[in-house]
């Protein structure tokens, strides 16, 4: 099971890493709409698409990955409290009854699609270029498979865990900035950063006053 969990984590990696790319590529065509559109005064008729084909390409391959370093939103006000043979007996039975029965039927829809897209040779209706969307609905099909070999390797972890009584993590290869920040010591950034960072801050302890009062 060690085994697989490995391989699953790696191909997971492997397929979130390489269509995190497709990010830059949306970036560079809203740039180049943007320049065009406002300082030429001559818009294109493809940004829209390229920007929703990349972001979404991008979102759905990326699902794996990101199951895989257990970073999709999960309701934890109970879930956290457990032990975590708990957690796993629960996720196990979650895995069996909702996952598995939706992943699979995103894979079998999307093949549908896909298939009737491509016979069509279908092209996208959000603007007159009519570009080509129909090789976009195959990742549908890609991102469920990659969904499923993952849920495998978590339900192999789950399975880890109610033996072992400790969950089996993946690699650590990514990291909030501001834990980096945190981890750094540089904490000023955080409180006066763009973002709002809650930054607790220990509180000096009470030192007495050789005049009878208290200072801190």
């Amino acid at each position: 099971m060690i085994r697989y969990i490995h391989f699953a984590d790696r191909l997971s990696a492997w397929f979130g890493k390489a269509f995190a790319w497709s990010i830059m590529v949306m970036t560079l065509g809203v740039g180049y709409e943007v320049f065009v559109r406002y300082v030429l005064n001559a818009p294109t008729s493809w940004a829209l698409d390229i920007s929703y084909i990349m972001y979404g390409t991008m979102f759905m391959m990326a699902g794996a990955y990101t199951l895989s370093r257990d970073g999709h939103v999960r309701g934890d006000f109970l879930y956290r409290l457990w032990q975590p043979r708990t957690q796993a007996k629960v996720e196990l039975v979650l895995y069996i009854l909702f996952f598995f029965p939706g992943v699979t039927a995103l894979v079998l829809s999307g093949w549908k699609y896909a298939a009737r897209s491509w016979g069509y040779g279908e092209v996208s209706v959000n603007s007159p270029a009519g570009i080509p969307i129909f090789q976009f609905k195959t990742v549908i099909v890609a991102a469920g498979i990659l969904l499923f070999i993952q849920g495998i390797a978590q339900v192999f972890r789950c399975i880890l865990c109610i033996r072992e009584g400790k969950w089996t993590r993946a690699v650590e290869d990514i990291e909030e900035t501001e834990v980096l920040l945190a981890k750094a010591g540089t904490l000023d950034v955080l409180n006066h950063g763009t973002e709002a960072v809650d930054v607790v801050r220990p509180k000096s302890p009470i030192q007495s006053d050789p005049n009878g009062g208290t200072e801190r």
